[in-house]
């Protein structure tokens, strides 16, 4: 009844999309007769109102001022990009695209001013396939583009940015703008240049690298390229906002330690473990056989038991579908609707204990587990033993700290051995724990990567294939030690693992921008993600001309070997026509699989996909000829449209089959919509096999009893509205299953984050300082405050006061010198309270005296060495020992976080959120950090040079007094005739003790605020 209400209520008064479309069109009628006016201009006089804008708008800095100002002259300007488009048509202008002339024919639709429009206000804009969206964009990318911020438009691959930068870039340089393109392994210098023009076309990935070289790697302004994000257009968006986003932007450098020679030390065992788990496979399904028929004698007869025949049938079949769920046998066995009723009975019998004591019996029974919807394979007790039958403890890990705590209280009495004992024992943990990773990973590559599906082979190399688009990922490997497992498995050269140097998820990059947007031909389906995650609404654009597309009812079939039968048997009637066909499969296997189908019939096809990479837009080319058949392995994110050869509409135009539903309703979407372009006639036809990986993992019961019902016959198919719908609800729940775990990885990331901003803030205040000096100071003052809190107590105490440890880490850290009875009367003489508000506050005068003895010795000794040192190196020195330091921990950081993030999911078996759990120990792990990136900075403040004759010098003119005898700051003992400083080091004290002033009130720390009231630090003010 609500719905009834609810459909009534859209006839009414239209839906959500319809009231918006209609505020815009008001605005189109505006937009054309502005742009009748300016047909009058001259071509210098148009592009003068693209100076006179750029000058207006950058004399506004305030960004809602901005903004305001680009709405008041949208029609306008849309119009003046309308105006280009049309004097290029008129003068029939030839653009040179990728070396090849191109002759400009286009002129925006009424339909592509309301898309430019929702992508100017920060929306998706919905277009179908063949309206025109590369166009579309030049309206508010010329807008935006205006205001002088620089404009970024992101393409799913290089040869697309190349194009569009080539081919749009006609109307904006007609209209006086400056286009970019970046490109991969383009110099950080032409890259500079590419941001520094007013519009910017690139890859995701690239914008992304980018932003993660000039933020986590760069050492210098002049390394960094980037220069803002201001506003961004994404083409395919929902390929590279949702497929993309599973996958973090990662730049890797070789790991300090690898263990890569154990993938294959431990490849013949895991092999051999896989061949067994066959055989136990084919023996469970061989006693299923053997108990069907005594459940359906030939005969006819009553079985004895059948329920219980039934019961261990289930089993045997849930059995076989945890160890080898892609088993030819159980597939077919599982043919029968009854049959596969048995196991799923089974699986929800199993499920319903909540202890699953039955359930974990069952995975005993195997040697390994595999669960296809969280892609994970574990072993079980049986398989251990298989691996290690004479080592019941190979796979169990001691526990760490407890042997460290044996060692520690042990009779051992030389602490160097004590040392030495744990070392071994870390090392021994670490072997361990990495030889159980090697075997698990492995076991993940054997039994859950398929070649040709999840990855290729070629030129020893194994590359992954994007599962959303078919396209090759060079250079992308899967990280853990996954890829190593899967050279491993391919016997292909096992490349050294890698470490994570920077990272950031494609969510997170892209929320960095002021104002983004987007266009695609299927989005709708995804909106709430959209919205969730970006905050980004969705428009749907109506179509230029009315859809003549066909769309069939999808055709069900029991077995895959009969759906590829029923496949041929179209392709051929179809192809008998004249019409030209595209048949879309989702993976390589199968793309070349129907190709040996279709070379067996001597019927002439091309194949594009992940592995044909390089010939892609020949093929896309001839795909709308006369008896064209092209194979592709996934048309989302092509680029490129499908034109109808003469004589091809009055056949019925382009026919697309599909062998398979995707996990996404929107890639079929895209399927579809590659026929019947801007009002072309076509139609479309999904086939579909209850053995599909779908509708295994995701079918219902429903789409079964149907079989049921009608009892088909051999190669017999199933055709109704109803299933389709049924489809669709499978489609939508892999979809959801998918959107949690994308919602969840984002979840995560936001912790690092806020940790990433942090670290990237700091990074390049030190990179833009001008004064590197200054703020290495302060670090000083800061990690001086937090160690005399550590070593001492608020009232002083010789007894309770660490002060022996306080000067063992001055000058372990400081080339100092500094005895212990300097520091104790340092102490004892304190009598100031630190200034309320300052860096001191919460210190004793106590604390407080011996935190400014410290620091103003640290002082003099930087001075002194600042003396020995070549002025225009040193900024360069200080700034790279900061950098050094951040840059170092923050990757060791990285690695730590990795580790908390794949080993938190443990807490939930104690009743605790994960995520809670995560985010108080990141904040605990990330406090260390910056604690030990500011330690990391003291101890290097004089371990750096601008050269070693300055090195030198200063190490031989700095003082050694200390009244015991430790390791002095820089490794070598105090002798006694060093007990007092040479004579330059005398004479620097002189002189600073001359030009000393004699103070009346208190004194004022550096970052403290200045007495004059003037609300600066007094280093800012006074302190100068």
């Amino acid at each position: 009844m609500l719905g009834f209400f609810i459909g009534l209520f859209k006839k009414i008064f239209g839906s959500k999309n319809d009231r918006e479309l209609r505020k815009l069109w008001p605005l189109v009628s505006q937009i054309n007769e502005i742009e009748a006016e300016l047909q009058r201009l001259s071509d210098d006089d148009l592009r003068k109102k693209t100076a006179d804008w750029k000058s207006r708008f950058s004399q506004i800095d305030d960004k809602a001022e901005l903004a305001k100002a680009l709405e008041e002259i949208t029609p306008e300007a849309f119009a003046v990009v309308k105006n280009a488009c049309r004097r290029l048509t008129d003068r029939k202008t030839d653009v040179i695209v990728r070396g090849h002339p191109l002759p400009w024919e286009m002129i925006p639709f009424d339909v592509q001013l309301i898309g430019g429009m929702a992508l100017h206000s920060g929306k998706i804009a919905e277009m179908a396939t063949g309206e025109g969206k590369t166009l579309v964009a030049t309206l508010p990318v010329y807008l935006n583009a205006l205001t002088g911020r620089g404009v970024h438009v992101v393409t799913v691959n290089d040869y697309l940015a190349a194009r569009d930068s080539e081919w749009m870039g006609a109307v904006y340089k007609f209209l006086g703008l400056t286009v970019g393109c970046i490109l991969h392994d383009q110099p950080p210098s032409i890259r500079r240049e590419q941001y520094n023009c007013d519009i910017t076309y690139g890859t995701n990935a690239e914008f992304g690298f980018d932003y993660l070289r000039d933020n986590g790697m760069a050492s210098r302004k002049e390394e960094q390229v980037q220069r803002g994000h201001f506003y961004a257009i994404v083409d395919e968006v929902d390929s590279i906002l949702i497929d993309e986003a599973r996958t973090p932007l990662i730049i890797s450098g070789p790991a300090v330690r690898t263990f890569d020679e154990q993938y294959a030390q431990w490849k013949p065992a895991v092999e051999s473990l896989v061949r067994a788990q066959e055989r136990l496979c084919a023996r469970f399904l061989s006693e299923s056989e053997a108990l069907l028929k005594k459940l359906r004698p030939a005969d006819g007869a009553n079985p004895e038991n059948p329920e219980e025949l039934e019961r261990e049938i289930g089993r045997l079949l849930y059995r076989v579908k945890m160890g080898q769920p892609r088993a030819e046998g159980l597939m077919k066995i599982l043919e029968d609707p009854e049959n596969l009723k048995l196991m799923n009975q089974a699986e929800l019998r199993l499920h319903a204990d909540q202890k699953k004591v039955e359930m974990y019996a069952e995975k005993e029974e195997l040697l390994y587990a595999i669960d296809e919807k969280s892609h994970e394979a574990d072993l079980t007790e049986k398989g251990r033993n298989f691996m290690s039958p004479k080592d019941p403890d190979a796979f169990v890990l001691p526990d760490l700290s407890t042997a460290m705590h044996d060692i520690d209280v042990g009779p051992e009495p030389d602490a160097r051995k004590r040392l030495e004992a744990k070392a071994k024992l870390q090392q021994e943990f670490e072997t361990k724990a990495q030889k159980i990773h090697s075997i698990s990973q492995l076991l993940k590559a054997y039994s859950l990567y398929q070649k040709d599906v999840e990855y290729v082979v070629q030129e020893n190399k194994v590359i992954i294939v994007d599962q959303h688009t078919g396209r090759l990922m060079t250079g992308r490997r899967w990280s853990d030690g996954l890829h190593q497992a899967v050279e491993a498995k391919e016997a292909v050269e096992i490349e050294r693992e890698t470490q994570t140097l920077a990272t950031i998820t494609i969510q997170n990059y892209f929320r960095l921008y002021h104002k983004l947007a987007g266009m695609t031909g299927t989005a709708e389906t995804e909106a709430s993600e959209f919205f969730d995650i970006y905050k980004l609404g969705v428009l749907v654009i109506p179509t230029n001309r009315p859809i003549a597309r066909k769309d069939g009812n999808d055709s069900v079939y029991k077995t895959r070997r009969e759906k590829f039968i029923a496949v041929l048997n179209e392709i051929k009637t179809v192809h008998a026509l004249g019409r030209p066909i595209l048949v879309g499969t989702i993976s390589v296997e199968i793309s070349e699989q129907l190709s040996r189908m279709l070379q067996r019939e001597k019927l002439i096809h091309s194949v594009l996909n992940a592995k044909y990479h390089q010939q892609e837009a020949e093929i896309v080319a001839r795909a709308g000829q006369r008896g064209s058949i092209t194979i592709a392995t996934n048309m989302a994110g092509r680029g490129t449209d499908i034109k109808l050869g003469p004589g091809i509409a009055d056949l019925g135009g382009l026919h697309v089959l599909a062998t398979e539903r995707h996990e996404a309703r929107r890639i079929d979407r895209q399927l579809r919509g590659r026929c019947a372009r801007q009002g072309d006639p076509g139609s479309s036809h999904f086939f579909i096999a209850l053995e599909d990986d779908l509708m295994r993992l995701f079918g219902s019961d429903r789409i079964v009893k149907y079989m049921e019902k009608m009892g088909l016959e051999e190669g017999q198919e199933l055709e109704h509205p109803l299933l389709n719908r049924s489809i669709g609800q499978a489609q939508k729940r892999v979809e959801q299953h998918n959107f949690q775990i994308r919602k969840r990885t984002l979840e995560y990331d936001d912790v690092m984050n806020k940790q990433r901003e942090v670290i990237y803030g700091f990074r390049n205040e030190i990179i833009h300082s001008d004064d590197v000096r200054d703020r290495l100071m302060d670090i000083m003052e800061e990690v001086v405050i937090s160690k005399v809190e550590e070593f001492t107590k608020q009232e002083f105490d010789a007894e309770q006061w660490q002060v022996r440890a306080l000067a063992d880490w001055v000058n372990l850290n400081f080339p100092l010198g500094m005895p212990e009875a300097e520091i104790a009367k340092a102490a004892e003489s304190g009598t100031e309270k630190p200034v309320e508000g300052s860096v001191y506050e919460g210190l004793s005068p106590a604390q407080f005296a011996v935190c400014s003895f410290i620091t103003d010795k640290i002082r003099e000794a930087y001075d002194m060495k600042v003396s020995f040192e070549e002025p225009e190196k040193l900024v360069t020195v200080e700034r790279f020992t900061v950098l050094s330091a951040i840059d170092k921990l923050w990757q060791e950081h990285l690695y730590e976080m990795d580790s908390l993030r794949y080993s938190i999911g443990l807490r939930a078996h104690g009743q605790r959120d994960p995520l809670i759990e995560y985010k108080a120990e990141a904040y605990k792990i990330f406090d260390e950090l910056m604690v030990n990136i500011k330690t990391e900075i003291c101890h290097n403040i004089f371990r750096s040079a601008s050269s070693l004759m300055a090195f030198e010098n200063f190490l031989r003119n700095i003082p050694q007094q200390t009244t015991h005898d430790p390791a002095s700051a820089f490794g070598r003992p105090p002798k006694p005739d060093e007990s007092k400083a040479s004579d330059v080091v005398s004479q620097a004290a002189e002189d600073l003790s001359k030009q000393k002033p004699v103070r009346s009130g208190p004194k004022v720390g550096r970052n403290d605020p200045c007495p004059c009231g003037s609300g600066k630090k007094y280093k800012h003010c006074h302190g100068k």
